[in-house]
């Protein structure tokens, strides 16, 4: 007897892998309306976390969909705070409309002044993204203290992103920080509650760059 013989196992060729999962997808959701604007982004978030209460747990602000599209569409970068979710995002589809992804958790001059401030590494990242001069928008899956950092550079007049992708995962600050920034003004998804993380922030921006047309 096959070890396997006592499982259903779907055939399913490598490059439909993906495909077949949003179908497993669509199919547990059942009756659940989405909206047709936040369905891509709700249904990749599940895809990489296997985890349907973000069905409840992910919140938008008014017309963010629409927001950070043309931001993309118009060259805006993305600024992430762990090096994971700035190689989940698909760079090259980015860099069709102009943009890049900057990420400085690793930097030498980035860990120097965190020591100095007796701050972190990702309050420094904040404050050096905050000198480029290009348009901006923030996916934070780790951090909730880059999440604090970018709402004080908000209230300050320091920094105006085009939106924020708030989905730090943990328990010390990581609720409230993602309710700072819901209150920011500043157009934002946000995955309320504890639940996140890098993978989560990589889904999100890449459910967006994925809904746009290639060029």
């Amino acid at each position: 007897m096959s070890r396997h013989d006592k499982y259903i196992l779907e055939n399913v060729l490598p490059e439909d892998i993906e495909r077949r999962s949003f179908e497993i997808i669509t199919e547990e959701l059942g009756n659940i309306h989405l909206d047709p604007e936040q369905a891509p982004i709700i249904k990749r978030v599940i895809h990489t976390s296997a985890d349907f209460d973000y069905l409840q747990n992910l919140c938008f602000s008014e017309n963010v969909i629409a927001v950070m599209k043309k931001a993309i569409s118009s060259g805006a970068c993305i600024v992430t705070d762990t090096q994971m979710a700035k190689a989940g995002i698909n760079k090259k589809r980015l860099a069709q409309y102009g943009g890049e992804v900057f990420c400085f958790m690793a930097d030498d001059d980035v860990a120097q002044r965190a020591r100095e401030q007796g701050s972190t590494r990702a309050v420094v990242s904040m404050d050096k993204a905050a000198g480029l001069q290009r348009p901006l928008i923030f996916a934070i899956g780790n951090a909730p203290t880059a999440l604090i950092r970018l709402h004080e550079l908000i209230v300050e007049g320091i920094l105006r992103p085009e939106g924020i992708i708030g989905v730090p995962v943990g328990f010390v600050n990581v609720v409230e920080a993602k309710e700072m920034i819901m209150e920011s003004g500043v157009p934002f998804i946000v995955a309320r509650g504890r639940k996140g993380g890098s993978n989560v922030a990589a889904a999100i921006c890449n459910a967006l760059l994925y809904s746009l047309e290639k060029r």
